[in-house]
């Protein structure tokens, strides 16, 4: 699938809680990761929204200790599948994404999808970006459909 056959198949299976695993450059660090679609609707948005998940639980917990508990989301293995280990996810920090990037990596295989995660983790999500001192306004109108 390469081309506009990969921006049509992201076009079409995108949606809340969709789960990518892949390398991100803006992170420091060699290793892929999954990540998160926050978006109420992704499939029609402009720009992705996606939150990343680590296992490095204490280091997170440190980078953010100056931000709301509720702002770091940790993730037990029997909440989600995929996951072998408890995870954390920052919500301090929103990636964003063109679906066109998404479908780029996905056509060079720089891109795996996982399952979909539940949709009440990522209205938990939802809601630690909202309430975030470090995001953007913008991005959280957006996340509240205003």
């Amino acid at each position: 699938m390469f081309g506009a056959s990969s921006e049509k198949y992201i076009k079409s299976t995108i949606t809340t809680g969709s789960v990518y695993y892949y390398y991100e450059a803006a992170l420091n660090s060699p290793k892929q990761h999954n990540f998160v679609v926050i978006n109420a609707d992704p499939s029609k948005d402009k720009l992705i929204f996606l939150l990343c998940c680590s296992s490095q639980i204490e280091n997170v917990r440190n980078l953010r200790s100056d931000c709301p508990a509720k702002t770091l989301i940790e993730i037990l293995p029997y909440q989600y599948s995929r996951f072998t280990a408890d995870t954390i996810i920052d919500c301090n920090y929103v990636f964003e994404h063109t679906v066109s990037e998404i479908a780029r990596l996905f056509a060079k295989r720089k891109l795996e999808e996982r399952p979909v995660m539940d949709i009440r983790l990522v209205q938990q999500m939802r809601a630690g970006v909202i309430l975030s001192p470090m995001v953007e306004k913008q991005i959280k109108k957006l996340l509240e459909g205003r």
